[in-house]
């Protein structure tokens, strides 16, 4: 038997929303600030958060020192009411029928949770930035990834922003670009079920 494609999809921005502007600014408002100034102070720790040097708990002690009127329990409830599942999500049974899934993420895995519960029995592996301690578009990331491949024959990589393909595509992967209209969901169930 042919081994199968090794499909990689990122998270957010693929399977379900990316963290919304609409989750930021309601949350600045709740924090009692302007939404350009509380995006800045994000940037400025973002890598960390990211990469797990800044620890999850960690950051709520941060955020609730600059601002003490957040509350983690209300941007936790604010975090569910803002993200939304991409259509791509109700073909991850069906692709991994023909391709073995993993799930590569930059995000905190305890925000991405109550999805990876839904989804984890059609994927192979999941990696989420804040668990391994790198992010893309670093190349680490797409190593550890390739580290749970049974197979090399055929990588695809999809993910919303082209930023993060370089390294993909030094290692050999394929790439295609999570459009806003979700075309490429149908250029993938071709590859996988018709086998072009």
């Amino acid at each position: 038997m042919e081994d199968k494609p090794q499909l990689v999809l990122d998270i957010a921005g693929v399977l379900i929303t990316n963290l919304s502007s609409s989750f930021w600014q309601e949350l600045a408002g709740h924090a009692g600030t302007t939404f350009p100034i509380f995006i800045e102070q994000l940037s400025a720790i973002r890598i960390d958060l990211w990469t797990g040097k800044l620890k999850e708990e960690q950051f709520w002690i941060w955020l609730q020192s600059q601002y003490p009127k957040i509350d983690k329990t209300y941007a936790y409830e604010l975090l569910e009411r803002t993200t939304q599942l991409l259509p791509a999500i109700h073909y991850l049974e069906r692709w991994s029928q023909h391709a073995d899934i993993h799930l590569l993420s930059n995000h905190c895995h305890e925000w991405v949770k109550p999805i990876l519960l839904m989804i984890e029995k059609h994927t192979e592996s999941i990696t989420i930035s804040n668990q391994v301690g790198f992010c893309k578009p670093y190349r680490e990331i797409y190593e550890i990834v390739e580290s749970h491949m049974n197979s090399r024959t055929r990588i695809i990589f999809v993910d919303d922003q082209l930023k993060n393909f370089k390294s993909a595509v030094e290692l050999g992967w394929e790439t295609i670009l999570a459009d806003e209209q979700h075309y490429w969901i149908e250029k993938i169930d071709h590859i996988l079920t018709v086998g072009v």
